[in-house]
């Protein structure tokens, strides 16, 4: 069973992420005075008085929209069909619109209890602005000001009475975490939407269509996973206005993921922005699968030359595993799960210590790792892996190893356990005993 599902719906720019704010309590949802700005349907993990339930921020809910809005109104749609109690917000200062009693009576023909919520009620005067939305033919609205919090606790009295004694109960999922990442326009929902079995993200052909991160639970073979689809890495972010959280919220996916999936257009090629992407990922510390996708669109006659270029432009990830899809046509798609798996295993994959001790003996033979300060070559005493996570390794020495012969310990480690599709970080450590005997 999952906790119970809030929807918060409205047309556009009535102050519904504005309002999952304050319900939330910190600012996560992306506010803008610009209509518009919410998208995709995104998911949040809020409580009250000690009930838990879902809170699911939409985009503009356009009974008459077309094009991109009309795929916007698709998401809203969809969040109220999966919804215990729906949330639906009203700006007081406008007024009941047109699409307001359209999207009233859509939700009158449910059978989910809806909540009208008139925002804007920033003082006792405008309590009487309340009045009209019981047109809406949806029962007594609650007036809040979710910009000041007037209100909010009342509404949040009226959400626990209505899902309390829904039969519904927390359970905690333990699942892989996955990141989708990319430039903008390189088909990261629609490799998305194809791994998640539905169109859980918007698909258009503007580029920058996501903002905000989405998260999706999926089940496959007995394992869960969560997966983020994100913003477009752009290379000249707006540091001003939604795009600077989009990438607040970008770089969070990547800092709490397990394994980033970086999408690249192969059709186009590996770019700088590429670079940048792949460089946070490692400054991250996470597990990475590179996926070249719009394959379809390479030239058959050089196949191998958009992985040639890929592999050359991030020669600093060489242990990220590489996959090609076309995630329009589906083709390479269930590799993409493999690698998955094998970068997730690899990121928490332990080596028992005598195991290592036991490799240490002959394993590093011919591998130059510097001298000491007495001109003798370092040697390694004793190692042990100290975390996962990425794998960590600490090694003890009788001097401190140079750059290339970590490097060489390294690549030594994954010639003999692997480690395919993460990141390794090596510690070599000059003993005291042997530091103080210089």
């Amino acid at each position: 069973m999952s906790l119970p599902r809030v929807a918060v719906v409205g047309r556009a720019n009535v102050g519904k992420s504005t309002l999952v704010n304050r319900i939330l309590g910190r600012r996560i949802a992306i506010e803008h005075p610009t209509p518009g700005i919410t998208r995709d349907r995104r998911v949040f993990e809020a409580d009250w008085s000690g009930v838990h339930f879902q809170l699911i921020d939409t985009g503009g809910y356009e009974p008459s929209a077309e094009g991109l809005n009309a795929k916007v109104r698709k998401q809203a749609q969809r969040a109220v069909a999966d919804a215990d109690l729906i949330l639906f917000v009203v700006d007081v200062e406008t007024g009941i619109t047109e699409d307001d009693l359209a999207v009233a009576r859509e939700l009158q023909r449910g059978s989910v209890r809806v909540l009208v919520v008139g925002n804007k009620i920033d003082d006792a005067e405008r309590e009487l602005d309340l009045h009209p939305l019981h047109a809406l033919g949806l029962g007594d609205p609650v007036g809040v000001s979710a910009l000041h919090g007037r209100g909010s606790g009342d509404l949040l009295d009226e959400i626990v009475g209505a899902i309390r004694d829904l039969p519904r109960i927390r359970e905690k999922i333990e699942s892989r975490l996955v990141a989708i990442v990319g430039r903008p326009n390189v088909g990261k929902s629609s490799l998305f939407n194809k791994l998640v079995r539905e169109e859980r993200s918007v698909v258009h052909d503007m580029p920058g269509t996501t903002r905000d991160p989405i998260d999706t639970l999926v089940t496959r073979e007995d394992k869960a996973y969560t997966f983020v689809d994100t913003a477009g890495w752009r290379r000249h972010a707006d540091r001003r206005g939604p795009e600077l959280f989009a990438l607040t919220r970008l770089y969070d996916a990547v800092d709490e993921a397990e394994v980033v999936v970086h999408v690249i257009d192969a059709d186009e090629g590996t770019t700088d922005q590429d670079q940048r992407i792949a460089s946070k990922v490692v400054d991250a510390g996470r597990a990475c699968v590179l996926v070249l996708n719009k394959w379809d669109l390479i030239d058959t006659e050089q196949p191998e030359e958009p992985v040639e270029h890929a592999r050359d432009q991030l020669r600093f990830i060489p242990w990220a595993s590489l996959v090609r899809t076309s995630a329009l046509s589906g083709r390479g798609v269930h590799r993409v799960w493999d690698a998955i798996d094998a970068a997730y295993e690899a990121w928490t994959k332990r080596i028992p210590t005598g195991e290592l001790n036991a490799w240490l003996r002959d394993g590093l033979e011919g591998v130059p790792l510097g001298t000491t300060s007495r001109g003798t070559p370092v040697k390694i005493r004793y190692g042990t892996q100290a975390s996962v996570g990425p794998p960590t390794f600490v090694f003890s020495a009788n001097g401190i190893a140079t750059t290339s012969g970590t490097r060489g310990i390294e690549n030594r480690l994954r010639a003999e356990f692997g480690f395919e599709g993460t990141p390794i970080r090596i510690i070599v450590k000059r003993r005291t005993r042997e530091r103080a005997g210089e």
